[in-house]
């Protein structure tokens, strides 16, 4: 393997971990707030659909119903993504945080919930199988090359990384792996993530001081809901196949809170376990089979990479992974 082709493999990594790690993040904030949150795939999907038919109806001319718009669609359909999941993830919290409901139970359904709306919605809309038109230009987000990238392309090593590896992608990657450091400072280094993660490990001590449970742990919630609609924005805006397509988010959700399990609920390993899946799917991508010689590594369990180190990480082999103390528990305030 090459250097150019393991630079290549870096790259898709980083793309493909980029709506990982917003998933990953936004269940790292619910969570440490003591909310699990298993709907994360309905968040994303839900997203992903509302960028997309949001960003093609901005886009249509305006004799056939559109806005007629030339520029700006990819940040309304952003934006009409972190609306609706915010939606879904207000309806989570109210059934988990208000109504004291099982959490697992409100998550599955908001999975379900997105999984038939997107499709019926969408054949309703573009009567297309349940997808948007395939969006071009200004209806998506198109890749920035940073400064100087050009220029240092030819510089030895350190050029084609810049060039290949550092520049080259859209807005929503580099918000993704900035919202790390973001993420990593709110918690640890502000009061209000000092509070976050009381409230997940002893909510009633928090009662006692005289600061508000459920206020906090729906500060959370509110945060993943932007966190997944950024996430849903980039698999339908920020792709070469840009469009909403049924299904879209592919277990990208699930994968996400396994990547937080492994990352044992720390933003900075979070940053690296989302980028080993991505790695590990950049791979099956590119190599479809494998000849060893004796036998041939079928296509399909180079595809299925990601989703077997889903299993291996769920089975336990990464160590003892604590959840916060008060995760998954609803919160009765004494009287």
């Amino acid at each position: 393997m090459d250097f150019d082709t393991i630079l290549q493999l870096l790259d898709s990594a980083v793309r493909l971990s980029a709506p990982l790690l917003l998933a990953c993040l936004a269940g790292l904030y619910s969570e440490r707030s003591g909310i699990f949150d298993i709907g994360l795939e309905g968040k994303m999907l839900a997203g992903a659909f509302a960028a997309g038919a949001m960003s093609a109806y901005a886009g249509m001319p305006v004799a056939e119903g559109g806005l007629g718009m030339t520029w700006g669609m990819a940040w309304m359909g952003a934006a009409a993504a972190i609306a609706v999941s915010i939606v879904l993830a207000m309806i989570h919290g109210f059934a988990s945080i208000t109504l004291r409901g099982n959490q697992l139970i409100s998550g599955v359904a908001i999975n379900f919930f997105a999984a038939g709306s997107t499709v019926l919605i969408g054949q309703y809309w573009f009567h297309s199988g349940g997808q948007t038109p395939s969006l071009r230009g200004a209806q998506r987000f198109e890749a920035i090359t940073l400064p100087f990238a050009e220029t240092l392309q030819g510089v030895p090593v350190l050029g084609p990384i810049y060039f290949d590896l550092i520049s080259g992608h859209n807005i929503l990657v580099y918000m993704a792996i900035g919202a790390v450091p973001l993420t990593w400072w709110l918690l640890f280094r502000t009061r209000f993530g000092l509070r976050l993660r009381a409230v997940g490990e002893n909510p009633g001590a928090v009662d006692t001081a005289g600061i508000s449970v459920v206020r906090q742990r729906y500060m959370a919630v509110l945060i993943a809901g932007l966190l997944c609609g950024l996430a849903g924005a980039y698999l339908s805006l920020g792709t070469s196949a840009a469009g909403f397509v049924k299904d879209m988010s592919a277990g990208k959700g699930f994968i996400a809170l396994a990547a937080l399990i492994f990352a044992k609920w720390q933003p900075k390993s979070a940053l690296f376990a989302c980028l080993l899946f991505g790695f590990l799917e950049a791979i099956g991508n590119r190599y479809q089979s494998i000849d060893l010689g004796a036998f041939v590594v079928p296509v399909q369990f180079m595809q299925a990479l990601p989703y077997i180190l889903t299993v291996v990480i769920l089975a336990g082999f990464i160590g003892k992974a604590i959840p916060p103390a008060a995760g998954g528990e609803p919160y009765v305030k004494e009287r």
